[in-house]
């Protein structure tokens, strides 16, 4: 009865990983077809996300430029984009399409990011523990953003002191809005 009960969660956790694990590989097809598309209309895809929320599945893009997103910005991603997944059929069975400013707290995914937003206050989480210039054990960063050197992310922290965070160990990144 107990080997039955653990193969029986133990299938259900191979169904759920493969579900994530086919969501991801969505997101990761939706990438590669927006990118050029979103590239050419003068803009950057910052993030895809495709999950289920309450009994429907959600694609949503964030989008940015220079001079910030507006809403015809939005409305030109969605006709376009729309059109070129109906062609592809990337996407089994239906979804709703969401294409948004990344907002203010903004995520930096790449190296690329960090440099364009030297100056500004960021917030960073990392996987592991990484000791701070004064000694400090910490996984969360708020401070302003000094410069990328190679790759490493250097920060001034609100405390004072300086940190120095590897890239590959930021778990998550975002700029952060400044009242």
């Amino acid at each position: 009865m107990f080997t039955q009960k653990v193969s029986y969660f133990s299938s259900l956790f191979l169904f759920y990983e493969e579900k994530i694990m086919t969501h991801n590989n969505v997101a990761e097809k939706i990438e590669n077809i927006a990118q050029p598309l979103i590239a050419a209309l003068g803009m950057e895809l910052v993030e895809v996300e495709y999950k289920r929320e309450g009994r429907q599945m959600v694609l949503r893009l964030y989008i940015d430029k220079p001079d910030g997103i507006t809403l015809d910005d939005c409305a030109a991603v969605s006709r376009e984009l729309s059109a070129l997944l109906d062609v592809e059929d990337v996407i089994p069975g239906k979804y709703t399409l969401e294409v948004s400013s990344p907002g203010l707290n903004r995520p930096l995914k790449s190296l690329d990011d960090f440099n364009r937003y030297t100056g500004r206050l960021v917030k960073i989480k990392t996987f592991a523990p990484i000791v701070d210039d004064a000694g400090n054990l910490r996984k969360t960063f708020l401070g302003e953003l000094l410069c990328v050197d190679g790759d490493m992310v250097r920060l001034k922290l609100r405390e004072g002191q300086t940190a120095s965070i590897p890239f590959s160990g930021i778990a998550k990144a975002n700029l952060e809005f400044e009242f």
